[in-house]
């Protein structure tokens, strides 16, 4: 049932979602403490899949809502990128504080870490090698998804496509390259405060690459059943500034960290 309003707000539908997606959050990271502690994961496998299962679900309904039942109107899409502005600020506020701790720790380091950066014993990456290569992969991708953005303003579907898929899998590698690189790692979370601040930085910059290259994947396959126009396009308007909100965190990370850091 849609409720009725006589004013240009979109006022939503009574929905399970944000219920569901807590219950997720909340099975997801109680797991994953489990998963720490006896290595156990099938609680953060459940949660993962009820996580995964809303966000596909409360994605639809939104696209619905937007696409079919037109309640996305010039002055909602407002409201929405004002919103989206903040969450962003938000997201940079969150990385300062990592950038705060490696800084603190770095410019004066403790007796107990060896009075030295970094600490004594910390093989850290070569700069010039995978965290380079994973520069360049993510500076094209910024390329590629403007490329895209100015292919679907000007309706050229083709290259809108192109684009869109080839940002896509330029995540995908520099997720995989990450990965890779982690598991090649010298050092762990628990080495100092040089290991924990490596690896809550770039870690939760990973997770924002996962999360940016899922948003512009929704929105190739929302381009393929033509949920786009150069006027309508505020979902993809809204992952692309996410994606390059992660582009300029990546290049302070690589500068700050991988570079000067080590």
């Amino acid at each position: 049932m849609t409720l009725k309003n006589n004013q240009p707000f979109h006022l939503v539908n009574y929905s399970p979602w944000p219920l569901t997606g807590s219950i997720g959050a909340l099975t997801m990271t109680s797991g994953l403490t489990l998963m720490f502690i006896n290595k156990e994961t099938y609680l953060m496998n459940l949660g993962s899949m009820i996580t995964l299962l809303t966000m596909y679900q409360w994605w639809r309904d939104i696209s619905r809502e937007a696409t079919f039942q037109g309640l996305h109107n010039s002055l909602v899409i407002k409201g929405m990128k004002i919103s989206m502005i903040l969450f962003i600020l938000s997201e940079v506020m969150f990385f300062i504080s990592f950038f705060w701790a490696f800084f603190h720790s770095s410019l004066s380091p403790a007796m107990e870490i060896g009075m030295k950066w970094p600490p004594k014993g910390i093989l850290t990456f070569d700069p010039t090698q995978i965290p380079l290569l994973n520069t360049m992969i993510l500076l094209s991708s910024g390329m590629t998804v403007t490329w895209a953005h100015h292919s679907l303003i000007f309706n050229n579907y083709q290259q809108t496509k192109m684009s869109l898929i080839l940002t896509v899998t330029l995540g995908v590698m520099f997720t995989m390259l990450q990965a890779y690189e982690y598991i090649e790692s010298k050092f762990t979370i628990s080495d100092s405060i040089y290991g924990s601040c490596f690896f809550m930085a770039t870690g939760f910059h990973g997770i924002h690459v996962i999360i940016g290259t899922t948003f512009l994947l929704v929105c190739y396959m929302r381009h393929l059943k033509n949920h786009f126009s150069k006027n309508h396009h505020y979902g993809f308007e809204a992952a692309s500034w996410y994606w390059h909100f992660v582009d300029v965190i990546w290049l302070i990370l690589y500068i700050m960290i991988y570079w000067w850091g080590s």
